[in-house]
Order: C-alpha cells, then structure tokens, then sequence
C-alpha cells in the first residue's frame, strides 16, 4: 500500500512540475522566501541533505561551502533543479549531488550527514514520522534537522476549515494542510529545541537535534 501511495505521489509531482514554480509564488509572496533566505543563513556548511529540493528554489540559498545531497521523489522536478544547479555552478557557486529518492525510504547510510533541512516538504510526505525517522536515521548523533512547514491551527475556526479543505489541497497540490508537524519531529524522537511562528500559528519554522 505504501509504495501505491508513494507511485501516487511521484505521479502527482511530476504532474505538477511545469506549474510547480507559480504554485510555490503564492507562498513567496506570503513571506516564504524571506523565511527560505532566514532559515538557510542560519545552517553551518558540512555534509547537508535537503529533503524535497523540488524545483530547486533553495540551491541559490545553499551555503557556500560544504557539499549539500538534494533528494525528491519526482525526476521531473529535479530536471528543473538541475537547471538551477547549472546557474549556481556557472556563477562559481558549489553543485548540490541531486537523487531522485523517497524521504521514506533515503539510500544512504547511518549518520552520513550533519544536517538536514526541509521546506515545506513533509506536508506532502505520505507518512511523515517514518520519513523523519529516516532523517534521524541519515544525520550523525547532535546532528541537526531546520524546517519551514504550514501546520494545522489550534483556532478551532481555522483548523475545522483547514481540515474541510485537506482533500482538495492535496488533489491540487499534493499538500497536507492539516498536519500537526510539530508533534510528528517528536514522534520521531528528535528533540526539538524552536518551534517559532511565522504567520500565525499556521506556519512555522522548526528546529531539532539529533
């Protein structure tokens, strides 16, 4: 059943890559790149794994030295990535290592990686304890995990509508709206030391440690 979802998944993204870069403005515009830009100064260079690279939108934001490992379920999306690749390594900036890979399911060993960062990726992920386990799995003890991700609202208004509208987000966009993130990074057994609002209480930027 899993790898049906997945499949599923790998299908709807590559559905969508054509589209992906304007369906990711809507977020931009409500502060996502400012948050994109906050969160990646903030991450030492080291051995980087980047969950959900997409369409590439955080390669220019990759720090400068280090080597960062990009995964995403859809080779489609990551056709457009290597195109923002190409840009940042004719500029003189470092290449990222793009995998097509599950965040489920990551081919690498135990704690090759000293962090990990995701962007609003594990609202999309099917089942998101298990791709975080698989994080924890992938990143070296006191390794650290940095995430962006839009969860569902503790006002009961907010969280009955955002809970009606979950079908039709994930048929459009692939994306979970009504996800508790937060407690998924612990059920994950990270420890998470920030969990700051960002808009509300709708988005939040997470950070954990291994």
């Amino acid at each position: 059943m899993g790898k049906t979802r997945r499949a599923e998944s790998r299908r709807l993204y590559d559905r969508n890559a054509p589209l992906f870069g304007m369906m990711e403005a809507v977020m931009d515009w409500m502060g996502g790149r400012v948050w994109r830009v906050n969160l990646w100064k903030s991450i030492p260079p080291g051995r980087l794994l980047e969950v959900g690279v997409g369409t590439g939108k955080n390669i220019p934001l990759h720090p400068a030295r280090g080597q960062v490992t990009a995964v995403d379920i859809s080779p489609r999306m990551l056709i457009r990535a290597k195109r923002k690749a190409l840009r940042r390594a004719k500029a003189g900036g470092a290449i990222p290592w793009l995998v097509v890979a599950d965040a489920e399911a990551l081919p690498f060993g135990d704690g090759v990686f000293d962090g990990a960062v995701a962007t609003f990726v594990f609202c999309s992920v099917d089942d998101p304890v298990a791709g975080l386990k698989e994080l924890r799995r992938v990143v070296r003890p006191a390794g650290r995990l940095a995430m962006l991700e839009h969860v569902l609202s503790r006002k009961k208004w907010l969280a009955w509508w955002m809970n009606r509208m979950d079908r039709v987000a994930r048929f459009v966009a692939g994306a979970h709206i009504n996800r508790d993130t937060v407690a998924n990074v612990r059920a994950a057994d990270w420890g998470v030391e920030q969990d700051l609002n960002l808009q509300g209480d709708v988005v939040k930027r997470i950070e954990a440690v291994r």
